[in-house]
């Protein structure tokens, strides 16, 4: 493992600072040169790969970002706060989408260290990136090529995505969270900022070496979900019951009156290279009648630009079949 700097921050002001300047009082100039911990549960890995080499690494664990409250019908959750201890949450009990999203996620020893922040911006699974070894990766070393679109893909994005990186955004929670329309809070030298989530992470055919839109010496601090007056749900399809990845899911929120589509929202993971809301298939669904047809149609607009290699050519027949599922078991539709 790469010699690093470990500084414990003991509180949001010294946490601010510690991601600004490094341990020589250097200013930061980049996201990687300081590494915010607190569950740990990815950035150990990528560290002793030799895969993620920063030079501080900034421990947040005893900030006070573990609660979770109710704000005008905004569930605000701190940063902080396990995968676990969320899921098990009153305020979570009536909210399946974001409730499955979690217990659907990991182990739960994993889902007991790991924290909602980190979940959401934790990196990429593609093993090509987590392979030093590996020459072609446009994610770690920018103009070197994708080995994944001619080598095993099964696990790799197929919106957002095209020969120059394919890889997946593997964040369940991520997913439901573009659903229900959430927000993250940032903060930074110049005050607290708020993104929402559908612009928080960086499209792999726009930039691959970038993972999300926060800069140097800026901090998540909480997520704010909104409590939607819909009916919610999420469903992942994976190759094993527990402890794996999606291969495609989906994350719906909708709300029929009068027999139409008075509101609706999708969020699409195992394969976008962010976590992906399906802004097409929500316009050929909104105000008709839920019915299976349209389901198909929409699920079809959604994955029409599908970018796809010899091993993702299935994905885009999978998210289909997942996403009207998903809408037929939230609408209740039958026909």
């Amino acid at each position: 493992m790469h010699p690093f700097t470990y500084v414990r921050a003991d509180d949001l002001a010294s946490a601010a600072a510690a991601v600004t300047t490094d341990a020589t009082g250097r200013a930061v100039q980049t996201p990687e040169d300081v590494v915010l911990l607190a569950g740990g549960t990815t950035q150990y890995d990528l560290m002793r790969d030799g895969v993620w080499s920063p030079g501080t690494l900034v421990d947040i664990s005893d900030l006070p970002l573990h609660d979770v409250a109710v704000e005008d019908e905004v569930l605000v959750v701190g940063a902080g706060v396990s995968m676990a201890d969320l899921a098990a949450h009153e305020a979570v009990a009536g909210l399946d989408v974001l409730r499955d999203s979690l217990l659907l996620a990991a182990s739960p020893q994993l889902r007991t260290m790991a924290t909602v922040g980190g979940n959401v911006l934790q990196r990429t699974r593609c093993r090509y990136f987590r392979d030093p070894e590996v020459v072609q990766c446009n994610k770690r070393v920018p103009g070197s090529g994708c080995a994944a679109v001619e080598g095993t893909a099964r696990m790799h994005a197929v919106l957002g995505a095209d020969a120059g990186c394919i890889s997946v955004h593997p964040s369940d929670l991520a997913v439901a969270l573009v659903a229900l329309d959430a927000r993250v809070r940032v903060l930074g030298a110049d005050g607290t900022r708020t993104v929402a989530v559908t612009d928080l992470h960086v499209r792999a055919d726009d930039d691959p070496s970038r993972d999300n839109v926060l800069g140097a010496g800026e901090l998540l601090t909480h997520l704010e979900v909104p409590l939607p007056d819909a009916r919610t749900g999420y469903l992942k399809v994976r190759e094993r019951a527990s402890y794996e990845f999606a291969l495609t899911s989906a994350a719906v929120v909708a709300r029929v009156e009068d027999d139409r589509l008075a509101h609706v929202a999708i969020g699409l993971g195992g394969v976008g290279s962010v976590p992906w809301r399906a802004r097409r298939a929500e316009e050929v669904l909104l105000g008709q009648p839920p019915r299976l047809a349209l389901f198909e149609e929409a699920a079809r607009a959604e994955l029409a630009d599908a970018f796809t290699v010899p091993g993702t050519a299935f994905k885009p027949e999978l998210a289909r079949r997942t996403l009207v599922r998903q809408l037929r078991d939230v609408t209740g539709a039958t026909a």
